[in-house]
């Protein structure tokens, strides 16, 4: 095995051949582990669970099981039976599911060892995965798989750093605005936001059913379709003919770029262009104002009588309001005690107004209107896809003021849209910046239900940017 370049599916292939067992894959993902402590990527790390599950496939493991043996993490705010589920947050560290949240469960099932739990934004509401309330490091914070001062990216922190540190080669996340491809781009890795209800959200910590969902994140988009196929089901997708492959790219969509992400997304098209796929130019004028009609007040209003619900299922007892006394992101504490507990938005010269009125008008009125905007955009120039840089610019320094609300809009600048349409999402690594020498990531956002056909773009994609080279040790 390369345990530099690891893959899902070279390490299933390996497994089945008899050229490595699950115990050598475990102990070395463990170790791995334990060595990039300072990464903040883990909240629980199952050895012992690890160890014995992958002794009890070497011994009796059924061989044909898609994900046999192999390691992954899991994202700390989807239920794993026996191991703490705390959505990254104090009120919920000591709360242990009796049983796997369903996506847990796929996987379990198709023979996959959970070594751990991730870190995470707190409570997911957060694009950089600085999170004061646990670390495993002398700093805050997730750190960054290339650059340990630099964010992991969020919310879905600690599995980004995890596959882009080596230490397993897939996992899970969530994904509400940007969370599995932001520390995708940010780390190095591909992910997949899937159309919203592709997978259940049963077990899940919420902020918003309209908006959330689970997402697989791995080496490369091949290990993500396997996780999705496990996950979702159907047969094995096979990667597409670019030739007959027409992308869309949108001008408002390349706006605040850094130099390395300018440079190596337009240096991304230029290889698109000559393996034949078909680039196109459209212009989606209303996106930006449908969006911001959406995005926040979906988010903030479901927020509420979601996580009750949520806390309902746990049976801790918690409330919502003592679940909020705990936060310890300020950040996050602010939204809680200032938006989502009373149920109000930001409002004209710095005022709060009631948040149900602009809700409902969201759900009835400018969420239709952007779904129709994608479809007819997709329709009009027979589009499969559109592309755009997965963030704005690489990974930035790991402080408090890496949670500004600022920095939050930037990097959710193209992820969000898609995301408040229900669409699907694949973030497809494309180079080191030429500079900085961080990863930059490339998104392909296609029709709803386009799901596995935007993976087998994304395969065929990954022979065509290859895979980036590992961090220095």
């Amino acid at each position: 095995m390369d345990f530099d370049q690891p893959t899902l599916t070279r390490a299933v292939s390996d497994l089945r051949a008899g050229r490595v067992t699950s115990t050598a894959l475990t102990t070395e993902a463990l170790a791995r582990a334990k060595a990039n402590g300072d990464l903040n990527a883990f909240v629980t790390l199952d050895e012992a669970g690890a160890l014995k599950a992958a002794a009890a496939f070497d011994a009796a493991g059924d061989r044909s099981k898609p994900l046999g043996g192999v390691p992954i993490v899991i994202k700390d705010n989807i239920e794993v039976a026996g191991l703490p589920c705390s959505a990254g947050t104090p009120a919920l560290k000591d709360y242990v599911p009796q049983a796997d949240a369903p996506v847990a469960a796929k996987l379990r099932a198709a023979g996959a060892v959970i070594i751990g739990k991730t870190s995470m934004h707190e409570l997911a509401f957060g694009i950089s995965g600085y999170n004061i309330a646990f670390k495993t490091g002398a700093e805050f914070g997730v750190r960054n798989a290339y650059d340990r001062t630099l964010i992991a990216g969020g919310s879905s922190s600690g599995t980004g750093a995890a596959i882009g540190a080596r230490i397993v080669a897939g996992g899970l996340g969530t994904d509400t605005g940007g969370s599995v491809r932001v520390p995708g781009a940010l780390n190095g890795c591909a992910s997949l936001r899937p159309t919203v209800g592709r997978y259940s959200q049963e077990g899940i910590a919420p902020i918003s059913h309209t908006r959330d969902t689970a997402g697989p994140m791995a080496a490369t988009i091949a290990d993500v379709e396997l996780l999705d196929r496990v996950i979702a089901g159907g047969d094995e997708v096979v990667p597409a003919d670019l030739k007959q492959v027409r992308i869309g790219i949108v001008r408002s969509m390349l706006t605040n770029l850094d130099a390395d992400t300018e440079v190596a997304f337009h240096a991304a098209v230029a290889k698109m262009k000559a393996q034949g796929i078909t680039i196109v130019e459209v212009e989606m004028p209303e996106l930006a104002e449908l969006n911001g009609q959406v995005g926040f007040p979906v988010a903030l209003y479901e927020a509420y009588d979601d996580m009750v619900a949520y806390l309902a299922h746990t049976g801790t007892g918690l409330t919502v309001e003592a679940l909020a006394n705990e936060i310890s992101s300020p950040d996050v504490k602010g939204t809680y005690d200032g938006l989502v507990i009373p149920r109000k938005l930001p409002g004209p010269d710095n005022t709060l107004i009631d948040a149900r009125p602009i809700y409902d008008a969201a759900i009835k009125t400018a969420r239709p209107g952007l779904q129709a905007l994608y479809s007819r955009t997709f329709a009009d120039d027979r589009l499969d896809a559109i592309a755009f840089p997965t963030t704005p610019c690489v990974a930035i320094a790991s402080n408090p003021d890496s949670s500004s609300l600022e920095n939050f809009g930037l990097f959710i600048q193209n992820t969000d849209p898609g995301s408040n349409a229900g669409i699907p999402g694949i973030q497809i690594p494309i180079a080191l910046g030429a500079t900085s020498k961080l990863p930059v990531g490339l998104e392909l956002d296609g029709p709803a239900g386009s799901d596995r056909r935007l993976l087998a773009i994304g395969m065929a994609l990954d022979a065509v940017f290859g895979r980036l080279p590992p961090p220095a040790r």
